[in-house]
């Protein structure tokens, strides 16, 4: 049978679309070569460029019946269907590399995030810590004992007085005085 390329090409694609198996496998062995090359360009995977062409064939076989060859010739035909279905593979591979990329995005988030200090924090808190010792050495002896007593050892005002055998309104104004002068000592080292 010595029918022209084309010819032979329009006979197979009539035969697929009547569903003969064997026509399908004789399209396959003439064209895969050409058509695995131009998948190959378009993915530049040879794995992907073999999935796209195992696809073309199973759209081929589905798609046989609405084929015109008065549109267009065979091998062009074929070679749509082929772009199609690598540049498809494409976008599906992206798909996945984003949705996994998004995922492990998500994962070092959530890895990464802690409530432990990092080593910004430290420094931080450290030149905090030494600021407040500066202005707690500024404050007047008694206001010192008596802020230290309040925050440190988490003493209410009533509690203190009974401790230091002091009246409840000298505590709160030397603490209140004490926090005044430590606010604006540490304003300025802010």
């Amino acid at each position: 049978m010595s029918l022209e390329p084309d010819a032979l090409l329009m006979s197979l694609i009539d035969r697929v679309a009547a569903r003969e198996e064997a026509a399908l496998k004789a399209l396959y062995e003439l064209t895969s070569p050409k058509l695995y090359g131009l998948s190959l360009r378009v993915v530049r995977n040879s794995e992907w460029a073999e999935d796209a062409l195992q696809d073309t064939f199973l759209q081929i076989w589905r798609t046989a019946p609405d084929y015109r060859a008065s549109l267009s010739p065979p091998m062009a035909w074929l070679g749509l269907i082929v772009r199609s279905r690598s540049l498809d593979l494409l976008r599906r591979r992206k798909a996945e590399r984003d949705h996994l990329t998004d995922t492990m995005d998500e994962t070092m988030a959530e890895t990464l995030e802690s409530d432990s200090p990092n080593p910004m924090d430290t420094s931080l808190a450290s030149q905090q810590a030494w600021a407040l010792h500066q202005c707690l050495g500024k404050l007047e002896n008694k206001q010192r004992e008596v802020v230290s007593l309040a925050y440190l050892r988490d003493l209410s005002h009533g509690e203190l007085a009974q401790q230091l055998k002091l009246p409840l309104g000298t505590v709160k104004t030397w603490i209140r005085r004490g926090l005044d002068q430590l606010r604006q000592c540490m304003a300025r080292f802010a």
